[in-house]
C-alpha cells in the first residue's frame, strides 16, 4: 500500500493530541495518511498496553486514517540503535510517503526527543541504496520522503506553518476521547497524571484556538520544518 503521509509518534495518542485535526483534514481530502506508533505506551501510569491498542485503533477509525501500526519498540527506551533504525526504514520504504511527520526535537518527555532523533535519521538513511532491508523477505528499494515536518507536543516553538483545522477540530477531540483510560474521567480510580486532569483537555482546545487566531481561523495546528518551504504566489491568487 502506498501512502501519501506517515505520522510517527512515540506513543498511542500522541498523533491525536498534536495533529489529529490535520490527519482528519488530509483524510477528508482523499490523502492517504498512516499512523505509526513506535511503542505501546506500556510504561504509562493509567491503562494497559492492551487497552491503549484498542483505544488507538478506535481513534484511527475516528480520524479515518488509512492504517495504523505499532513497531513495538520498548516504551521508555526508544534507543537510537541499528534495530530500531531498520524498523523505521523498513516502514518508510514499505509505504513510500511523500511527507513524514515526527515529534519536535525538544520536549518535556524524553521519549518524544528520542523518537524525533530516530525518525530524522531513518528518513535520511532510507534513501541510501547501500542500506539493505527486506519486507517479508522481499528486498526493498531505497526511498527518501520529500519533506520531514515536526508536530508540537508539550513544549512550544515558533511554527514554520499552521494548518487550519476548523472543520475537523471536533473530529480531533472525538479521537482524543477514544483514549478513555488516559484523559479525564471522573469515574476513574487510577492515579491522576499530567494529562488526566480536566485542565489538560481545556489546554488542547485553547492551544488550537491560539494558533487558529494567528491565521485568522477558529482552530489551527502548528508545525516546524528545518528546511525552507516554497510559496507559490500564483496559486495564492487562485
Amino acid at each position: 500500500m502506498h501512502l501519501d503521509v506517515l505520522v510517527f509518534s512515540a506513543h498511542p495518542d500522541d498523533a491525536e493530541l498534536s495533529m489529529g485535526g490535520t490527519v482528519a483534514l488530509l483524510s477528508k481530502n482523499n490523502i492517504k495518511v498512516g499512523l505509526i506508533d513506535l511503542t505501546k505506551g506500556e510504561m504509562g501510569t493509567r491503562g494497559t498496553a492492551e487497552t491503549r491498542q484498542r483505544e488507538a485503533f478506535n481513534a484511527a477509525i475516528t480520524l479515518k486514517a488509512a492504517m495504523r501500526e505499532n513497531l513495538e519498540i520498548p516504551d521508555g527506551n526508544i534507543q537510537l540503535n541499528k534495530e530500531n533504525l531498520l524498523k523505521v526504514i523498513i516502514t518508510i520504504r514499505k509505504y513510500r510517503p511523500s511527507i513524514v511527520f515526527a515529534p519536535y526535537f525538544n520536549d518535556r518527555h524524553p521519549d518524544h526527543i528520542d523518537a524525533s532523533q530516530l525518525i530524522k535519521r531513518a528518513v535520511f538513511y532510507s534513501g541510501l541504496a547501500k542500506i539493505k532491508t527486506f519486507d517479508r523477505e522481499v528486498p526493498q528499494q531505497q526511498f527518501r520522503p520529500d519533506k520531514l515536518f515536526y508536530f508540537m507536543q508539550t513544549y512550544t516553538f515558533e511554527p514554520t506553518f499552521i494548518v487550519d483545522i476548523s472543520e475537523t477540530f471536533e473530529q480531533k477531540m472525538k479521537a482524543i476521547a477514544c483514549y478513555e483510560t488516559q484523559f479525564h474521567n471522573p469515574k476513574s480510580t487510577e492515579p491522576e497524571t499530567f494529562i488526566s486532569r480536566p485542565e489538560f483537555i481545556n489546554y488542547i482546545r485553547s492551544r488550537a484556538e491560539f494558533y487558529g487566531f494567528q491565521i485568522h481561523k477558529k482552530y489551527g495546528e502548528p508545525f516546524f520544518c528545518e528546511e525552507k518551504l516554497e510559496l507559490n504566489l500564483v496559486n495564492f491568487f487562485k
